[in-house]
């Protein structure tokens, strides 16, 4: 069964079609990265899947469940459904190691003690342990996006979600942040990735969805999309990456 499925998903931003009936599975173990130019809905997409957007018309379907904006245990799901952002959405006013431990204490009531302990694993698998003290703005933005990978990981979801993890970040720093994302990808994690970073996407996971004007115009293996696309949309968005 897959773990995650959007089926028939449609999405209006006022009269503007953002998504057309877009409908993928994921299985357990999966890394998809999505790509495509900006505006294709992309992020769109990622954002209902954790029901930060509300879809228009279609399901999200986690486990075999329905999740839609009337499930009460949203936040819950969320704990299931993780996401990194573009721009990190640290909390300023606490230190790296609070900002790891109040999901599993609010939402996943840990006592204190085993959310450090926690906290503690997951910073240190990032590279982050001996910045526990530091508030966020003492940081550089890899070293944020570290952080916010470690956060999302403290709430163990099953699924993990990254909006454009490296593109807020100075290109020397997209290197720490992507082999973070690459040691999880062997791990195991289940992970739904919009990215520009075609090298990634070529050797990190186990499949790529390319989208066009808020549909899915292909999804296949990174071997067959990257070096036999079937789409002439597809051929053309990877015609600028071919020199690389």
């Amino acid at each position: 069964m897959p773990v995650l499925e959007v089926k028939h998903l449609v999405k209006f931003f006022g009269e503007r079609e953002i998504l057309k009936d877009i409908d993928f599975q994921v299985f357990q173990g999966d890394v998809i990265s999505i790509i495509g130019a900006s505006g294709s809905g992309k992020s769109t997409l990622l954002r209902c899947i954790n029901m930060l957007e509300i879809p228009t018309s279609g399901d999200i379907v986690y486990q075999g469940e329905i999740i839609d904006d009337t499930s009460k245990d949203i936040a819950l799901y969320r704990t299931k459904v993780g996401m990194v952002f573009q721009q990190f959405n640290l909390f300023n006013n606490m230190t790296v190691l609070e900002n790891c431990m109040v999901g599993p204490v609010k939402v996943l009531k840990r006592d204190k003690e085993t959310a450090k302990q926690n906290a503690m694993k997951y910073l240190n698998k990032v590279g982050m342990a001996q910045y526990i003290n530091a508030k966020p703005h003492q940081l550089s933005g890899g070293q944020r996006q570290r952080v916010a990978i470690a956060r999302a990981l403290a709430i163990e979801p099953k699924v993990l979600l990254f909006d454009e993890p490296t593109s807020a970040l100075d290109p020397q720093m997209v290197g720490e942040v992507l082999s973070v994302m690459r040691s999880l990808a062997q791990e195991g994690l289940t992970m739904i990735i919009v990215t520009h970073e075609m090298a990634f996407a070529r050797d990190v996971s186990t499949r790529v969805v390319f989208m066009d004007q808020g549909i899915i115009a292909e999804d296949a293996s990174p071997e067959e999309l990257f070096n036999h696309p079937k789409n002439e949309r597809t051929k053309e968005f990877l015609s600028r990456f071919t020199a690389n």
